[in-house]
């Protein structure tokens, strides 16, 4: 029995990065020899163990071959006889497919070290294209790994699984796994643009990819289409440290903008509302989790009223707190607050510009909270009467300190 450290965690070692999770192959073993050194079994479709002090992953050395279409389309043997080099072979890619020995020595026979040092995402063999996650994962490398390139040949493989409709496949699970984690990488931008370049971007999400080519309006950045301001609205999300709802609603905010009339191009009337229908149907066809899906639908939905703030009374201030629950929901209320700036940042020139809407609107916030809800209810002899009076009561909290002579700070 020999063991081999593989992976990701190997992968990151040689790049100086932290290591989180390490995992390992064992070679010349059954799962009864695993089972009888104590290993616990997790695999469902694989004999994986965990390591019963440590709790690492220990997966016996195994081959694969296609048997359908899709990512589920494999049938796995795990044998005694299988080698190190044959569990290298089926791996995705070259940076993937090296192992370190119990004594340090590195196994590349796939030349992982040398596109390490190139920069390069390549993949091991002509097994690639049978599962069609692979471009999700490399796609969402390319986000991680910012100065990585996609070797030519890669890529061409890559647009041959679209083009075989390999990754229609894909089930919402793992799309979304994949583009979660695409969204929290340093250059989330990188990810969708080589879905865009493979041609997957159209096939898992044509809302999005129907936004490039779409021009801005003049006032914004007319040099760069709706879908490169996307991508930089993502980036800033990412520059910014943001949480992963705040990344998706960035990814989604302009939706509607690919759906604009030729003829109201480049003013884009009414798009919100465009937009709040089509993040509704990706969400529900993603299964998007209700935290993102919700912010995403409230950051497409009032994205331009927040950055009117400036120009908005205190009735209207008000009542878009109320319109989104921020006085029950202050947390997600600065998530749309952080979405909105990552917007207004994600334009050419203006990424150190002042955004005056964010203070405004807190600061609107804490007036409107000021307000004691329960003492007017309490006061208020119709119940019908209540949601009015506090109503009223906020917006002359905000007015005290929003007048024409003294605007909000």
């Amino acid at each position: 029995m020999e063991v081999y450290a593989v992976g990701g965690a190997v992968r990151d070692e040689l790049l100086g990065l932290p290591v989180k999770d390490r995992d390992f192959v064992v070679v010349g073993a059954s799962p009864e020899e695993m089972l009888a050194r104590g290993f616990r079994p997790v695999g469902k479709d694989f004999p994986v163990f965990l390591h019963p002090q440590t709790h690492e992953e220990y997966a016996l050395a195994r081959t694969e071959r296609k048997t359908g279409p899709g990512y589920q389309g494999f049938v796995f043997s795990a044998a005694r006889e299988v080698s190190l080099g044959d569990d290298l072979a089926r791996r995705d890619l070259t940076i993937n497919a090296i192992a370190r020995a119990s004594d340090g020595s590195l196994i590349d026979p796939h030349h992982g070290v040398d596109d390490l040092a190139g920069r390069v995402l390549r993949h091991v063999g002509p097994a690639f294209v049978e599962d069609p996650v692979r471009v999700l994962r490399l796609a969402r490398l390319a986000a991680r790994f910012a100065d990585f390139t996609v070797a030519p040949e890669t890529l061409a493989l890559m647009r041959a699984m679209v083009a075989d409709g390999e990754v229609d496949h894909l089930v919402p699970e793992r799309v979304w796994q994949e583009l979660s984690r695409g969204l929290m990488a340093d250059r989330p931008s990188r990810m969708f643009a080589v879905l865009r370049e493979c041609g997957a971007l159209a096939r898992l999400l044509p809302e999005l990819d129907r936004l490039y080519g779409v021009p801005q309006r003049a006032e914004c950045h007319p040099e760069v289409d709706t879908g490169v301001h996307v991508t930089m609205v993502v980036d800033q999300s990412a520059q910014r440290g943001c949480a992963l709802p705040v990344r998706f609603a960035a990814l989604l905010h302009d939706l509607g903008k690919g759906t604009t009339p030729e003829a109201d191009l480049p003013r884009h009337p009414g798009h919100e509302a465009r937009s709040v229908d089509l993040v509704a149907g990706v969400c529900a066809r993603l299964r998007v989790p209700a935290d993102c899906r919700d912010l995403a639908v409230l950051t497409a939905r009032y994205h331009g009223e927040i950055h009117r703030a400036p120009q908005l009374d205190a009735a209207a201030l008000v009542g878009l707190l109320e319109k989104t629950d921020a006085l029950r929901r202050p947390g997600r209320f600065e998530q749309l607050l952080e979405a909105c700036a990552c917007d207004f940042h994600g334009r050419l020139g203006w990424q150190n510009a002042s955004y005056p809407a964010a203070p405004l609107w807190r600061q609107t916030l804490t007036l409107a909270q000021g307000v004691d809800a329960a003492a007017i209810a309490r006061a208020c002899a119709d119940p019908a009467e209540i949601g009015r009076r506090v109503h009223q009561a906020r917006v002359a909290a905000v007015e005290r300190l929003a007048t024409p002579d003294k605007p909000l700070a």
